[in-house]
């Protein structure tokens, strides 16, 4: 089962940054992820009471932990991203996104889990690809106010992440995703509409309303709920693999849909960064033992 959520998280959300692309062509990105994450989390939670009421029972800390979680993963991860593609491509805005896992690193540090020599090289490694990014844009037309949202969104879902483990939340994962969803999606449509941001139904594409059915469908409901169930479920490190396989996924994706070119900038930055993260990855797995994989699931925290 691990494997298997493992490998909808590596393609599924490689495809999300395509998806996205195409939902705010006439959707506002907030206002469009706020759709997408209220849907998917009303969907979601009446499942969960098909199943019994229990499923959804939690504490008030247990809520607040992962409402906070879902303030930090989507609405400020999903819902920067979506800003940023409408200034830089799908494919860069996958590559700066897979520094995740070295700003996990860097989080680890400041609560004093000092990392190991291996790790702090993947961290300056990857970096360096980030800022390669960064200072070249890609080679293609990338403005700075897409690249420094990108890296705050990036900067957000990691600590999100990070939180996830540290936080009391709810012991069903998909209990959790659903507080996360729904709080995500409501503050999204609260800072969407306090910014301006407009529906007109009127003027939305059939292409849009695809992506955004594509988003709720599988980007929500089976590729974020594998990823929650992954984080309760199996070691962090593992799941960081993500970082360097999503990548992949959106630039190949982005260039067949979207005729996005692939420069040297993006190949030679993508590369660097995709060498630190696995070496991040590789170093952590081997590692950490039983006790250091048990205290970094939630589902074990709380249960």
């Amino acid at each position: 089962m691990i494997w298997g959520a493992l490998a909808i998280v590596y393609v599924v959300w490689g495809s999300t940054y395509l998806g996205i692309a195409v939902m705010i062509e006439t959707i506002p990105p907030l206002l469009g992820a706020a759709l997408r994450f209220l849907a998917a989390g009303t969907v979601l939670g009446v499942v969960l009471l098909l199943r019994g009421r229990g499923v959804l029972r939690m504490s008030a800390r247990q809520f607040g932990g992962a409402a906070l979680v879902g303030l930090l993963l989507l609405t400020g991860g999903n819902g920067m991203v979506g800003i940023a593609e409408q200034y830089i491509s799908t494919g860069l805005a996958a590559l700066l996104v897979a520094s995740v896992p070295l700003w996990l690193v860097i989080f680890r540090f400041a609560v004093r889990d000092r990392p190991t020599l291996s790790t702090l090289a993947g961290v300056l490694v990857g970096f360096a690809g980030v800022a390669a990014l960064c200072l070249t844009g890609g080679g293609g037309e990338s403005s700075t106010q897409g690249i420094i949202t990108i890296l705050f969104a990036s900067l957000s879902w990691a600590l999100g992440s990070f939180l996830a483990a540290k936080l009391p939340m709810p012991p069903n994962p998909f209990a959790a995703s659903t507080v996360e969803m729904l709080a995500g999606g409501i503050a999204l449509a609260a800072v969407g509409t306090a910014l301006g941001e407009r529906l007109h139904f009127a003027d939305i594409s059939g292409r849009s309303w695809a992506g955004l059915v594509y988003m709720v469908l599988v980007g929500s409901l089976i590729g974020f709920t594998s990823y929650i169930w992954l984080l309760g479920n199996a070691p962090i490190s593992l799941v960081a693999t993500y970082a360097y396989v999503n990548p992949v996924v959106a630039v190949v994706l982005g260039a067949i849909v979207l005729s996005e070119p692939i420069t040297a900038q993006v190949i030679l930055g993508g590369l660097i960064i995709v060498a630190g993260v696995a070496l991040v990855v590789s170093t952590e797995r081997r590692r950490a033992g039983p006790a250091q994989e048990r205290e970094l699931s939630p589902a074990d925290r709380t249960t």
